[in-house]
């Protein structure tokens, strides 16, 4: 078995918490190729040969991917494992670690499921954005949302929004969001939008700071085409896949639609989604609940 390592590295991953990692790795029998810019971070990784540099380095012999760090940090693997189904298993680095759920007290079991191959896989859908100029390159993809944004200091815009060509509504707001079952726990909530099962055959919109009463997320079925139209007094507007963003004239048409392929997210068997949305968002919690 043989197994990619990715992290951005920082302050909260340490060079003995790699190291540890390494060494189960090692004694499970499983090989390690570890990501070039995150090796180059420590001292103590020098002699490290197995490295890669990017998605073109990920080969079919690559069984899985283990993500150090928190939610952005696995954000960052969508784009490296893009179209080969590798398996990604993340571990929490980080603050919330909703996506990166299993924490680092988890390692050793989660070493163990890898090499016994008892883990499960989650296939969380993915948006492809096209648009009427290229964009975001080879990797016009997204597992969390997909967001159009007014800039920095522009007043709002008005998004023209369309479902398979049928008119859906005009959006007057700071912008919209389009997101997965996957991102619905993200940024869409946080702009009131709600919370939807990651195997749900849907995505939600979620306008940003409507100026309209009457405006509400709503929750499509995934089957559909979804184009938007900008208008605004400012001649461009901002574009985001996930953490990734890219300026955009407002002369550009934008359409979305489900991408071909799935991101398949590692989970242990005992880690369901229920148990994650109670546990990190504290969802349904009451302190009248609280057993003496």
């Amino acid at each position: 078995m043989k197994v990619a390592i990715y992290s951005r590295g920082g302050q909260t991953l340490q060079a003995q918490d790699l190291c540890s990692l390494l060494d189960l790795l090692e004694k499970a029998g499983i090989k390690a190729v570890v990501y070039k810019s995150l090796k180059d971070q420590y001292a103590e990784l020098a002699s490290l040969e197995n490295v890669f540099v990017g998605s073109a380095d990920l080969d079919e012999h690559i069984d899985a991917l283990i993500s150090l760090g928190g939610d952005g940090t696995l954000l960052d693997t969508v784009c490296l494992v893009r179209d080969k189904q590798i398996p990604v298993l993340g571990i929490n680095y980080g603050r919330l670690g909703f996506l990166a759920s299993l924490g680092k007290e988890n390692i050793e079991e989660a070493v163990l499921a890898l090499q016994e191959r008892t883990y499960v896989l989650d296939k969380r859908k993915l948006l492809h954005l096209d648009a009427s100029v290229p964009l975001f390159g080879e990797e016009p993809f997204a597992l969390n949302e997909v967001v159009i944004h007014k800039r920095e200091f522009s007043p709002m815009i008005k998004i023209h929004t369309y479902l398979n060509g049928e008119f859906l509504n005009t959006f007057w707001s700071d912008g919209l969001i389009l997101s997965t079952p996957t991102g619905s726990t993200g940024y869409s909530l946080s702009c009131n939008g709600p919370v939807v099962f990651p195997e749900s055959e849907s995505f939600v919109i979620t306008p940003i700071a409507p100026h309209n009463l009457n405006i509400r997320p709503i929750v499509i079925p995934n089957n559909n085409v979804i184009s938007f139209e900008v208008e605004g007094r400012m001649d461009d507007f901002i574009c985001t896949l996930d953490s990734r963003k890219e300026v955009v004239s407002k002369d550009v048409q934008l359409a979305v639609r489900k991408e071909a392929f799935s991101f398949n997210l590692v989970r242990l068997n005992e880690n369901n989604f229920l148990r994650t949305l109670r546990e990190k968002l504290t969802w349904g919690f009451d302190t009248r609940n609280r057993r003496s």
